[in-house]
């Protein structure tokens, strides 16, 4: 798994929509605009795990040396940089939890967008037939 989850570059693609879609519609700016601003919470979010994860790394390569080493003193740090590495996990999964409850807030948000405008557009189309009704 790489370091870097190439979110930014998806945030940077023109269109590119959560819904799967593509094109430009005349909201397209506007839910362009939301996706980047969504996008760059997930990609911020995924930075910190990925920045956790590399120190974890860090630390395991430093206890497999201390254990390798056989040296006491070293055998002895390598409690704390266990424990380390177990709170850092701990991080892990708050920060994960996180992503998990951001993400859910933008896809919720993203429906109530998506009604709104549906609800509008029907109200305007229904205003229209009735002005075309008393027009005939």
């Amino acid at each position: 798994m790489g370091d870097n989850f190439q979110l930014e570059a998806a945030a940077k693609r023109r269109n590119y929509r959560f819904n799967g879609g593509g094109g430009d519609d005349d909201e397209g700016e506007e839910e362009e605009c939301c996706d980047v601003e969504a996008w760059e919470i997930l990609s911020k979010g995924f930075k910190e795990v990925q920045t956790v994860l590399n120190h974890n790394r860090l630390l395991i390569q430093q206890v497999n040396e201390n254990h390798q080493s056989k040296i006491p003193d070293n055998l002895a740090k390598n409690v704390d940089l266990i424990k380390e590495i177990n709170g850092n996990i701990s991080k892990v999964v708050g920060l994960y939890s996180n992503l998990s409850t951001n993400f859910s807030s933008i896809i919720r948000q993203r429906q109530v967008i998506a009604s709104a405008v549906g609800k509008n557009i029907s109200e305007e189309n229904d205003s229209n037939k009735a002005l075309e009704g008393v027009e005939s």
